[in-house]
């Protein structure tokens, strides 16, 4: 996994409320246990048509949302079933980041374990940035802030075990991996 320390990129808004971890990845693509490829149906019943042609009007076809790395949604992202490859789909698409007022618990949880970050802010600043989209956000893990346009900066809460791990690029096996010296000398004392 990446290391996560800062991340400086344009936005992405969705600004739809309980957008479910079914429209995210609809259960169809969840044939596979590997996490390449799935960037593509991210979104797939909003993004094609019945055809599969890219819907012009979606955000994720237009030309500005090329690059972006940190999507805006309405309240209440991620909810519904617990799916590991809803935030697969995503990192895969190239995001690194999720902006929202709420993220549902289980999908926060998937997230943190492999390397998207959920970054909770409160309504007055996601209503500045779902009426702002392609603005240039900076978000400092270490400090666990949210820099807007203009020098605004805005704190988020992250629990220190996560922050650890997304810092230093570890998911949770990796982390007790690093550990195992320290490990066997308890087991040896044990």
């Amino acid at each position: 996994m990446e290391p996560f320390t800062t991340l400086t990129s344009r936005t992405v808004v969705l600004a739809a409320t309980n957008i479910d971890t079914d429209q995210i990845i609809p259960a169809r693509f969840l044939t596979t246990t590997t996490r390449a490829g799935l960037g593509k149906h991210l979104f797939a019943d909003w993004r094609y048509d019945e055809r599969g042609a890219p819907r012009p009007d979606f955000v994720l076809n237009r030309s500005e949302s090329a690059g972006c790395r940190i999507l805006v949604a309405g309240r209440n992202f991620g909810c519904g079933s617990s799916r590991e490859h809803a935030p697969w789909a995503l990192l895969d698409h190239g995001f690194r980041a999720v902006v929202s007022t709420g993220i549902a618990d289980i999908f926060r949880s998937n997230s943190l374990k492999n390397g998207l970050l959920p970054v909770i802010v409160d309504e007055a600043t996601s209503g500045w940035l779902l009426a702002h989209p392609g603005a240039e956000l900076t978000v400092d893990l270490a400090s666990g802030t949210l820099s807007l346009p203009g020098g605004a900066r805005v704190s988020f809460p992250i629990e220190a075990f996560a922050r650890h791990c997304l810092l230093n690029g570890v998911d949770e096996l990796g982390y007790l991996l690093s550990r195992s010296s320290e490990i066997e000398a308890y087991e040896r004392r044990a």
